[in-house]
């Protein structure tokens, strides 16, 4: 693969001094007996039976620490109330309207029993299916903690998605019950959720019972028999539900992520395993600290929700801001309003949003106090460098680490990372470092042959993990043809990715989000990072189009800073930039300025969707999309600029 023709990694610009880091010890002795390693961190949590063997492994399905048994939310919960955890803020809520909240973990013990109870009453029981379908509101882990209590499935939907995709997700699963409100605050307006609920239900079976959050006032459709309040749900229920002793094995949550078929894959993650594996990495990641105020704005709808917002934070008995609305409204200094209001110390957050946020400059950031932070990090995709040294310069001061984070749905928890935890590594802009401790990671060629340094290949995961999913719920011949017939033996995640000649793993995109042009392998994000790198550009997308010559041209939307226009001359600059920082073939044959590109609304760039449109093809489903007016700007501006090459 071409490599140094290409390469724009700043390899030697690197951030703290990694001197004193234990990083290298630890992962080499994790890897020489990784069962030991894996039932030592296990021993942390607290299970009412010990397991029989850390690992039964037949490839490519694990089973961790069978025979023992072991509750979510006794872990979260419960083991801290005989400690001064039991007083301590669980949950700081802060509405998009302005409402506020603060939950203790001793009232979050409280309500979670009782709803275990509701739930118990509706006749709820160990291994039923719940779906939820709800605003980001203080209830929603509630919930989510009582399912886990009495051994419910969970599978939580997005509350953006459509009825036909909640419908989906609910006949797949084969859910009983869903958990819904009667709607939530977005940018200023209320999404009717039971509204949509009541639509999905149309094209359901297995539905017998709704419970129906007030939140925003608004009137609704009650059904009969099948639909309770909340607040009826939990009247004269018990103070408090023995949790089940669950088998390690036993299914915790369904999370259903896209797949490139079209059909959503059913993510399948287990009990004790998962639950070691994001008490783990919380704690080398973001080493939270007593007085830590951590937040990770992501939706419970997605994976990150899950592991760093609800189960990870509350094994610790961290403290957590929880935020209902979009990140930039009513203005674009609304997470930074919030990070002064609660001093916050820990700050986990996309490189997409830091990226929108940034374009606006650093007046809106400068204005409020931001000097309660102590750690930075990222996820979702790549950062690219730019991006990284604004925020490490603008929101941490120059003062805070950044842990840059890759990972999945599948993978449960974190996989790279910088572990602020057992010594920082020097960190470089845009490299997520190095694998955590017990994970062994490699990069190879389409062979399965380890490629050397600065050799571009993908990415495996040579051994299993705690935190893996354990299936495709459903699907098992899926998940053994998507993720381990490519490199028999090996977890492949579908990532293109680089290690520099330090060793340091550069993620460069999707596999399937990679150019051909001309014979060259190009990562759009690559291409991406180079744009960003201009001082006139935000944000980039990056798409190709079938080209005669070359195979596939490249095709660039990109976003301006405040401060900047479009004009030929900025788009003349910007082709000579990336020809410069990438070399010729990585030239652009389009450079298209627009205000918006497409992005699901947990903020990832939707490049399917550019790149459709960029080649003429159907768009697909959009399900996922935050705004459809991103989708008719790209198309518009790329047909008036073709138009005029025509004319």
């Amino acid at each position: 693969m071409p490599n140094s023709e290409i390469s724009s990694l700043p390899v030697d610009e690197k951030y703290f001094d990694d001197s004193s880091s234990n990083y290298r010890a630890v992962h080499d002795s994790s890897l020489k007996d990784s069962e030991q390693f894996w039932a030592n961190i296990a021993k942390e949590l607290s299970w009412s039976r010990e397991w029989d063997e850390v690992l039964e492994w037949k490839p490519p399905f694990a089973k961790w620490f069978t025979g023992g048994k072991i509750n979510a939310s006794f872990n979260c919960l419960d083991r801290h109330m005989d400690s001064e955890q039991k007083d301590k803020d669980a949950y700081i809520w802060e509405g998009e309207n302005g409402d506020k909240r603060t939950i203790t973990y001793a009232q979050l013990y409280e309500e979670v029993n009782h709803f275990a109870s509701a739930l118990l009453n509706l006749g709820v029981k160990k291994g039923d299916k719940i779906a939820f379908y709800m605003p980001m509101v203080p209830e929603f882990p509630v919930a989510i903690l009582a399912a886990t209590r009495i051994g419910a499935t969970f599978t939580v939907v997005f509350s953006g998605f459509s009825a036909v995709a909640l419908a989906d997700r609910i006949n797949d699963s084969q859910a009983k019950l869903v958990i819904t409100s009667d709607g939530g605050f977005r940018r200023g307006k209320i999404l009717k959720l039971k509204e949509i609920v009541d639509d999905a239900l149309t094209k359901t079976s297995t539905v017998t019972n709704v419970i129906v959050l007030k939140r925003a006032g608004i009137e609704i459709n009650m059904e009969e028999n099948r639909d309770i309040w909340w607040d009826d749900a939990i009247k004269d229920t018990d103070d408090f539900v023995e949790p089940e002793q669950l088998e390690s094995d036993h299914p915790l949550y369904i999370l259903y992520t896209s797949g490139t078929t079209g059909k959503p894959k059913g993510v399948l993650h287990g009990t004790g395993g998962y639950l070691t594996y994001v008490y783990a990495t919380t704690k080398w990641v973001f080493d939270i600290k007593k007085d830590d105020v951590y937040w990770c704005p992501a939706d419970i709808g997605w994976v990150t929700g899950h592991s760093y917002f609800i189960f990870g934070p509350l094994l610790h008995g961290a403290t957590s801001i929880m935020y209902e609305g979009a990140p930039d409204y009513p203005n674009p200094e609304r997470l930074w309003e919030m990070i002064d209001r609660y001093n916050v110390t820990i700050f986990y957050f996309t490189p997409t949003g830091i990226r929108a946020l940034m374009k606006h400059g650093n007046e809106l950031p400068q204005k409020h106090d931001l000097s309660s932070l102590r750690l930075l990090g990222t996820v979702g995709e790549p950062i690219n460098p730019a991006a990284w040294r604004w925020y490490y310069d603008v929101i941490g001061n120059k003062k805070c680490p950044i842990v840059d984070t890759w990972w999945q749905t599948e993978t449960g928890g974190i996989m790279l990372s910088a572990s602020p935890n057992l010594g920082l590594v020097s960190l470089k802009p845009g490299s997520a470092t190095f694998p955590l401790p017990g994970i062994e990671a490699d990069i190879v060629d389409e062979k399965g042959n380890s490629v050397g340094l600065g050799e571009k290949g993908f990415i495996v995961i040579k051994r299993p993990w705690p935190g893996m999913f354990m299936t495709l719920y459903n699907d098992s011949e899926r998940y053994k043809q998507v993720y381990w017939e490519k490199f028999p033996g090996c977890y492949y995640p579908g990532d293109y990715a680089i290690r520099d000649h330090d060793g340091y793993f550069w993620l460069l995109g999707r596999a399937d989000e990679v150019l051909n042009v001309a014979g060259h392998r190009l990562g759009t994000i690559e291409i991406e990072d180079a744009m960003v790198e201009h001082p006139a550009v935000a944000e980039a997308a990056v798409a190709g189009k079938p080209d005669e010559i070359k195979g596939e041209s490249i095709v660039v939307f990109a976003i301006l800073k405040k401060g900047y226009e479009p004009s030929e001359e900025l788009r003349t600059d910007l082709f000579n930039h990336v020809r410069k920082v990438l070399g010729p073939v990585a030239t652009p044959e389009e450079i298209h300025f627009v205000n918006m590109v497409p992005k699901t609304r947990s903020g990832k760039i939707m490049r399917r969707v550019v790149k459709a449109v960029a080649s003429g093809t159907d768009i697909g489903d959009i399900t996922t999309l935050e705004d459809g007016a991103s989708v008719d700007e790209i198309k518009k501006t790329i047909d008036e600029f073709r138009q005029s090459v025509k004319s």
